[in-house]
């Protein structure tokens, strides 16, 4: 049985990485933030989980006690826009240091094992209309997408200087079940608590790559095979943009299925950090025999039937 390493696996897209890990007959171990008992992260097809910073002695005691893996997911790191603005110190650390910290780790102790490393769309910054290949221009202009892309160039240095065999995904919107933050969280959280109208951040005109969690999982878990010392990119995203407002309205027509739906207005200032279009060319991800399964439709509706059911959970 193959072993993989999961970093950030008690995370929302970690979670469920680990679980189609698990469920496609790997031995999955994770290391990162969050306290987890050993129930609830078997229950992720977590077979061991360390609750700690990202450097050699985490590393090395994952190792002992789980194993040395085969490949190694780097999903460990800063997850949101605002918060790197409010924090930047705080998200370097995140992304860019714990990224440093694995690499040279791996270059002693796991010179030959795969790495594939998820970064963000947001590396590709402003100034992007249409589909975004990865050769594109990268103009990151929040200290989010700054980290990404530093982070990348780590991975790339490494796998040049060092010959560690990496492969660098590119994240677009991913939402699913278990998302607990950014727009669909919010929206579904006012028409919850909705009085009168909904008003949401920007101008409802942003548009978005909207992928379901449950697919970018299965796009990464297929990185394993291109891995290599030239460090390739490759989006994961669907190729198609769908804008805010869109969004909204089908959230909303969901949720009030059987009443009138409240109007959605929208403040028409954007949040800092955030660009106006951010969409996949997925021919490389096409290339690899990759096929999207989920709808966005029902993606949506399945994340408000979820929202119903466990939202006020904590």
């Amino acid at each position: 049985m193959k072993h993989v390493l999961v970093t950030g696996a008690h995370g929302f897209i970690g979670r469920h990485l680990s679980s189609h890990l698990a469920k496609s007959g790997f031995l999955v171990s994770g290391l990162g933030h969050g306290i987890w008992p050993e129930s609830e992260a078997s229950r992720w097809g977590v077979s061991q989980w360390i609750n700690g910073d990202i450097g050699p002695s985490n590393l090395g005691l994952l190792t002992r006690q789980a194993g040395t893996p085969d490949i190694v997911f780097h999903l460990a790191g800063g997850s949101s826009v605002g918060a790197a603005v409010q924090n930047p110190r705080e998200d370097f650390h995140r992304t860019v240091v714990s990224t440093a910290e694995l690499l040279d780790w791996m270059r002693q102790h796991l010179p030959l094992a795969k790495l594939i490393v998820a970064s963000s769309a947001a590396v590709y910054g402003a100034g992007h209309s249409g589909r975004i290949s990865e050769s594109a221009a990268l103009q990151p202009y929040s200290p989010y997408g700054r980290h990404k892309h530093m982070m990348e160039e780590l991975a790339t240095g490494y796998a040049s200087d060092y010959g560690l065999k990496i492969a660098i995904a590119r994240l677009f919107s991913v939402y699913g079940p278990g998302l607990r933050k950014q727009l669909l969280w919010d929206l579904c959280a006012k028409m919850e608590s909705q009085q009168g109208g909904i008003t949401l951040g920007g101008t409802g005109n942003e548009l978005r790559d909207w992928t379901h969690v449950s697919d970018v999982v299965r796009g990464l878990a297929t990185l394993g095979s291109v891995a290599a010392n030239s460090a390739p990119v490759v989006n994961i995203g669907t190729g198609t943009g769908t804008s805010v407002h869109q969004i909204a309205a089908q959230m909303t027509s969901e949720w009030f299925r059987d009443a009138p739906a409240p109007s959605v207005q929208f403040s028409g200032h954007a949040r800092p950090g955030d660009p106006f279009s951010l969409i996949a060319e997925n021919a490389s991800l096409t290339k690899l025999g990759f096929q999207w399964e989920h709808r966005l439709t029902d993606g949506l509706a399945d994340y408000v039937r979820w929202y119903r059911q466990n939202g006020r959970e904590t």
